[in-house]
């Protein structure tokens, strides 16, 4: 096993070394009051999933499904471009 690199101790390093149990003394303190977070149900499933299938698998369906957003997102363009086309030839039959 390699040791950790070792920076040079300069004049900024130093003055905060002597400050570092202070500021987590502080850190703790903060820690202590917050509420813990509630995990959202994606972040549950997502945990689930990763305990039930291999890596391999988790990979595979979380690409499945960017392809399944990327298809919806395309659709809804696809539907956005021929209002836009429809709107445009009935604005120019009525000019003509």
């Amino acid at each position: 096993m390699q040791d950790a690199p070792v920076r040079p101790v300069t004049k900024a390093t130093a003055s905060t070394a002597r400050t570092a149990p202070a500021r987590t003394a502080t850190v703790r303190a903060m820690a202590a009051r917050t509420t813990p977070v509630r995990p959202s149900v994606a972040g549950a499933l997502r945990a689930v999933e990763y305990l039930l299938l291999s890596g391999g698998q988790r990979t595979a369906r979380r690409n499945a499904w960017t392809a399944v957003l990327e298809d919806r997102r395309r659709a809804k363009d696809r539907v956005e471009a021929q209002h836009v086309m429809e709107a445009v030839s009935k604005a120019t039959s009525r000019a003509t």
